[in-house]
């Protein structure tokens, strides 16, 4: 599957045990996203179409109105990186 350098970096940041949390507007449809790293840091790269996307092809998830995660087909799709920790 063709995946974006940004949607590559948000798949690694939920890899590695970040989250992204959402606050709905009036319409009940999301609105406001923020892509939180394990470290507490927020990432720049996530954006609305970058989550948009993730959503749509069911990369990430949500159950029970948690913070969307990373999903078994996400982890599937994201590429090998090292972790320069």
């Amino acid at each position: 599957m063709n995946i974006s350098k940004f949607e590559q970096r948000v798949l690694h940041v939920l890899a590695q045990g970040g989250h992204i949390l959402y606050e709905r507007g009036p319409g009940g449809k999301i609105h406001k996203i923020l892509c939180v790293t394990r470290d507490g840091h927020v990432l720049s790269d996530c954006s609305m179409t970058v989550f948009t996307r993730l959503k749509q092809r069911k990369m990430i998830r949500s159950t029970g109105g948690k913070p969307y995660q990373i999903s078994q087909l996400g982890r599937r799709s994201v590429r090998a990186q090292l972790d320069n920790r």
